[in-house]
């Protein structure tokens, strides 16, 4: 199994997310719940029109962390 790093944001009225190692695979909706859900489909679409055409899947390489400052 691979495992890519997405990104959430709140956009205000919407959440929008993309994966920084799958360029081009971006996704919004109402909920976060339902933006994951599109983007995992919008990056196994991907990889498989990459896998297609002959190309690899790009590989996993960013990660995310949370780091806290003091209020």
């Amino acid at each position: 199994m691979t495992e890519y790093t997405i990104i959430i944001e709140d956009a205000g009225t919407n959440f929008a997310a993309y994966a920084p190692d799958v360029p081009g695979c971006v996704a919004a909706a109402d909920t976060v719940e339902e933006v994951t859900a599109l983007l995992q489909e919008a990056i196994e679409q991907h990889i498989e029109i990459l896998r297609e055409m002959g190309e690899d899947a790009p590989p996993p390489t960013s990660r995310a962390g949370i780091i806290q400052l003091a209020s």
